[in-house]
């Protein structure tokens, strides 16, 4: 099936709001803006607030083998999210579990400012499998799996950019990780990809990144 084409909208930029907040990792972007319609109208000025950061795209990366009965499985590891564990209990619509803001989620990470390149992605795919799962693969060995998405377009302009590869197990250290406290301790599992998969459909898998690259993979 072929799309319609977009309609010829237009965003004119009226100006940008200084803000008074010093900079930080997360930074909101306050700006006016006017959309020009096809006939060439304009809309009345509205502001709209975003986040932008300096590192603003991601990799996510998606390492498997085959197990001994010949299925694909994947490596997965958990996660302890603060946007995620504090939300208030007011804007959720029905009770959250106990083990709210703990995920289980693909390798991924931040793309450097020196990665900006299809080169530099795969170094920075490398660099997070080693820092998150333990595996020092050359960045050659990271494939492609499929386009890259906007996980938040409303918000903020972050791609994500999707790889996969295949690990061999006797070559799996110890994640070197990023200093980070929130990864400290964190518990890697070994997953067939069939019941990963399963996983998202039941909700235990939560994270839209992970379920879009581990349907992908099993599109391979």
């Amino acid at each position: 099936m072929v799309l319609p084409p977009f309609p010829k909208l237009a965003l004119k930029l009226v100006r940008t709001v200084p803000s008074l907040d010093a900079p930080g990792f997360l930074n909101v972007r306050r700006q006016v803006f006017r959309v020009e319609f096809p006939d060439g109208s304009l809309s009345d000025p509205f502001t709209y607030d975003s986040v932008d950061r300096e590192r603003l795209d991601a990799v996510v990366i998606a390492p498997h083998y085959r197990g001994a009965d010949g299925r694909r499985h994947v490596f997965l590891r958990s996660a302890l999210r603060p946007p995620a564990a504090t939300r208030a209990p007011e804007v959720c619509p029905f009770p959250e579990g106990p083990t709210l803001g703990a995920l289980w989620e693909l390798p991924a990470g931040l793309v450097e400012l020196d990665e900006r390149s299809p080169e530099g992605l795969k170094r920075s795919a490398a660099r997070e499998l080693l820092e998150e799962v333990g595996f020092a693969v050359d960045p050659s060995e990271l494939q492609p799996l499929g386009p890259s998405t906007f996980p938040a377009p409303g918000m903020v302009g972050e791609r994500h950019f999707y790889f996969h590869v295949e690990v061999d197990l006797a070559r799996q250290g110890t994640p070197t990780e990023d200093g980070s406290p929130l990864e400290r301790s964190a518990v890697i599992a070994a997953v067939p990809l069939d019941e990963a998969i399963e996983l998202t459909r039941r909700g235990v898998i939560e994270d839209a990144k992970t379920e879009v690259a581990l349907r992908r993979l099993a599109e391979l």
